[in-house]
């Protein structure tokens, strides 16, 4: 006998006026309601071709924007409010909804993006970062649905292109201009090295120091996690050495605040006993004193520019397989003039 909506309500433990939202994609439920009911119609089998006409047929227009990280990594990190705010008012203008997918891992971040596919629930994704285990992309290339990445990519894919800024060069970049200033005990505070855009800025600065002749001294690679709390334990752990570090590369902007909240209460003070540089954004280099140098993400630009990108793929349009944005080092109060 065939399932009927009774037996989803009763596998998704909502009622049945739910399915039947879900089935007539009406806007007024939570997330969580519509994904057990839509996991519980894919594990029934529930006529997934008249569901994938109900959720087409009225022209359900969508994107999804996966962050590949848990909230819990990305809580009190500036970059996702701020992209996924670019990439909303892109899909508004559109007239597109948008649904923002967070998992505890990749595998459930997969199986989740998998689930929308094949009920037509999407016409196009964004990912807010690229892991370096491409397994992900290499799974999702195989549907024929448009995938914007904000990060590197090094597979080539059919349907997965990229928006980035050359994280690499622009490392080294930052870093050869602590050296030419005369410093070379220089450290580094990075974030975990499992996305590309972490790997390609510590990589960058390693090149640097050694295109100078200068040591990579491990200890100075410092690891600051994804948190704020980890950040400033890592950065504690970077000023409280001995001999203090002349200068710092900060990868990012969580990275960036916890060296100033640090040397602040450990009396270190900036530039005079150490020098910063990094990348940051434009609210932290607002708000920090001395403003830091280095480059400010074009956070805006990531959004705006991976959302133009993928509604010209879903309109068929010719597009570029990636796309780099260009940045600028500026050199202000946290390195000595």
């Amino acid at each position: 006998m065939s399932p009927t909506i009774y037996d989803i309500a009763r596998v998704a433990k909502v009622s049945k006026s739910t399915v039947s939202r879900v089935l007539n994609k009406q806007t007024n439920i939570s997330d969580d309601a519509r994904e057990r009911v839509l996991k519980a119609i894919e594990e029934l089998n529930y006529q997934p071709n008249k569901l994938a006409r109900a959720l087409t047929s009225s022209g359900f227009d969508a994107i999804m924007v996966i962050s590949t990280r848990s909230t819990k990594t990305t809580s009190g990190n500036p970059f996702f409010s701020e992209v996924l705010h670019a990439i909303i008012a892109r899909a508004e203008h559109e007239g597109f909804d948008v649904i923002l997918q967070t998992s505890k891992n990749s595998a459930e971040d997969l199986e989740k993006c998998l689930t929308k596919i094949k009920q037509k629930m999407v016409k196009g994704i964004i990912m807010l970062s690229s892991p370096v285990n491409e397994h992900f992309f290499a799974e999702l290339d195989q549907y024929n649905i448009p995938v914007v990445v904000i990060g590197g990519l090094k597979g080539c894919y059919q349907n997965i292109v990229s928006v980035d800024t050359d994280n690499y060069q622009d490392s080294i970049a930052l870093t050869q201009t602590l050296i030419d200033r005369g410093f070379q005990r220089i450290a580094c505070l990075h974030a975990p090295l499992d996305y590309y855009v972490s790997l390609d800025r510590l990589e960058g600065c390693k090149t640097a120091l050694m295109r100078n002749g200068l040591t990579v001294d491990a200890a100075l690679m410092v690891d600051g996690g994804y948190t704020q709390q980890s950040a400033l334990e890592a950065a504690e752990k970077l000023l409280t050495c001995s001999p203090l570090p002349e200068a710092i590369f900060a990868t990012d902007s969580l990275k960036l605040m916890s060296l100033y909240r640090v040397a602040a209460r450990l009396n270190i003070t900036i530039p005079q006993q150490l020098a910063v540089i990094g990348y940051s954004d434009a609210i932290l280099s607002f708000m920090l004193t001395p403003p830091p140098s280095g480059i400010e993400v074009p956070i805006q630009a990531l959004g705006e520019t991976s959302s133009a990108l993928l509604f010209d793929r879903i309109a068929n349009k010719p597009t570029p397989a990636s796309i780099l944005l260009a940045t600028e080092n500026v050199i202000t109060g946290s390195i000595p003039g």
